[in-house]
């Protein structure tokens, strides 16, 4: 099963992109196998048919898990997950399991992984078998609801092929 974490904090390197990583991880039981922090494509965002973009574009389509993780900003996923998910053309998620993640300060907007996040990634064709997932920043790593989320997801991850 090839993994992948899609990390659209503006800030590289962030705690976003250590919660994805911590949270395939545990899905898995194993580090993914491509980590993309959309922010490391830069102005690449704004340019239809940039080499970097199409690139990573096609390394999360040929992928079969992969978490989508944002913080939340303005209530959502950041405007830079959207300009990466923008790139990716109808249902050219098709095939993928994904599983959205959001951070944020704190429980206000726990259902916008499920109500704002996830309808996108199924619009462009990924099967989100699982509800979404929201954790607060400073303590995402020892929230008792994660290990539990993990637990069902877990349940619905594809068969290994």
């Amino acid at each position: 099963m090839k993994t992948a974490v899609v990390v659209g904090n503006p800030k590289p390197q962030s705690r976003t992109h250590e919660a994805g990583r911590l949270v395939a991880e545990k899905l898995t039981g194993g580090p993914p196998d491509y980590v993309l922090d959309i922010v490391d494509l830069g102005a690449g965002l704004l340019e239809w048919g940039n080499a970097d973009v199409a690139a990573a574009v096609e390394a999360v389509q040929g992928m079969d898990v992969v978490v989508f993780a944002s913080p939340t900003y303005k209530a959502t996923y950041t405007g830079l997950m959207k300009l990466f998910l923008d790139q990716i053309p109808a249902d050219g998620l098709a095939g993928v399991t994904a599983f959205p993640v959001m951070l944020g300060a704190g429980p206000a907007h726990l259902l916008a992984p499920e109500l704002l996040f996830k309808p996108v990634l199924v619009e462009l064709g990924a099967t989100c078998p699982s509800v979404g997932l929201y954790l607060i920043d400073t303590s995402f790593a020892e929230d008792p609801r994660l290990d539990s989320w993990i637990e069902r997801a877990r349940k619905v991850l594809p068969a290994a092929g």
